[in-house]
């Protein structure tokens, strides 16, 4: 295996000390894990806090600043980060509005977010909770206790975000993001296995010329192996499990997402055929982002995530945003 690394045990630290020295308007705390929008906290505004395990980049700590997240907290690779970092995120970002934490349906990430939000409560800081479960691919899974939280996480955070920013009190900040959660579905699938820096080599087997349908972003199983499909059939694929599940009423915004090493020739490719099959089923598409935006390390593949959008989250979808890894109308 060959990664750009030093040793597999400072990873997520060299990776915080070369956030910080591209990136000077966010505040990067690279002993405590903890990057905090520069401007934090901001008077009358509500928090929002997320985190889990690195490997996902730019998921989390690459959508701090305006119109996103006030703080993300970066565990260890596909390991969930302590409440200490939580906690600390809490009390850098609190203006005395109340504090969101965005987390991710994965065992880990509850228990010591669970954790923090008392923490942080004890402290004085006022904590709302919403959990991101949005993988249609299996009811339970590795690591998880119902769905997985995957792709819709951007959209939760996004769309919260913009309502934050424009001075929505907690209680309606988290009435967005629940209601985000409610309306987005996500299927992934896999072409190659990721590898992790501690282990050296791929974390899961995947035979040459198979693929997994509805794997999970550390890698865990989905519903099936096959052998590999066409960027049309995997399309008619995973759209459908996601319009299965989630039968829109509304028109969607679509994230075309890239696991990590698979290049934007052949995700803009399957996001063309992705668009087709939503206009064959009679879908309506309002927005479209595609990129790598959600990772798992190395893996080659894509996932699919369709949220249902009325006037409200459109308009909070188009509002401002300023980020490391999203920015637009700024």
């Amino acid at each position: 295996m060959r990664m750009l690394i030093n040793v597999p045990e400072t990873v997520v630290a060299d990776a915080l000390r070369g956030m910080a020295a591209a990136h000077p308007e966010l505040s990067v705390d690279v002993e405590n894990r903890v990057i905090v929008r520069g401007d934090a906290p901001v008077a009358g505004k509500v928090a929002l806090v997320s985190g889990g395990g690195s490997g996902h980049e730019p998921l989390h700590g690459g959508f701090v600043g305006r119109g996103m997240l006030s703080a993300a907290c970066p565990g260890e690779v596909f390991t969930s980060p302590v409440p200490d970092q939580m906690v600390r995120a809490a009390a850098a970002v609190d203006s005395g509005e109340g504090v969101l934490f965005i987390v991710k349906n994965y065992t880990g990430d509850v228990l010591n977010f669970d954790m923090a939000a008392e923490l942080a409560e004890d402290e004085g800081v006022r904590v709302a909770k919403v959990l991101v479960n949005d993988d249609v691919a299996v009811s339970d899974s590795t690591f998880t206790a119902g769905r997985r939280g995957t792709g819709a996480t951007l959209f939760v955070e996004k769309l919260a975000g913009a309502a934050a920013d424009e001075g929505a009190p907690l209680e309606r900040v988290e009435a967005i993001a629940r209601k985000v959660c409610a309306g987005a579905r996500s299927f992934g699938v896999a072409l190659s296995a990721c590898s992790t820096p501690a282990k050296g080599g791929p974390t899961f087997d995947l035979p040459s010329g198979q693929l997994e349908l509805g794997v999970g972003i550390h890698g865990e199983p989905g519903r099936e192996r096959r052998a590999m499909m066409t960027s049309r059939e995997i399309a008619d694929y995973a759209v459908n499990a996601v319009l299965e599940d989630l039968r829109p009423e509304l028109p969607v915004l679509a994230l075309v997402n890239g696991a990590g090493a698979t290049p934007l020739l052949e995700l803009y490719g399957f996001n063309a055929e992705v668009q087709r099959v939503l206009a064959e089923r009679g879908v309506t598409v309002a927005r479209t982002l595609v990129g790598n935006y959600v990772t798992s390390l190395d893996m080659a593949g894509c996932s699919v995530t369709l949220c249902q959008v009325d006037e409200e989250l459109l308009r909070l979808w188009d509002a401002p945003v300023s980020t490391a890894a999203l920015r637009w109308g700024c």
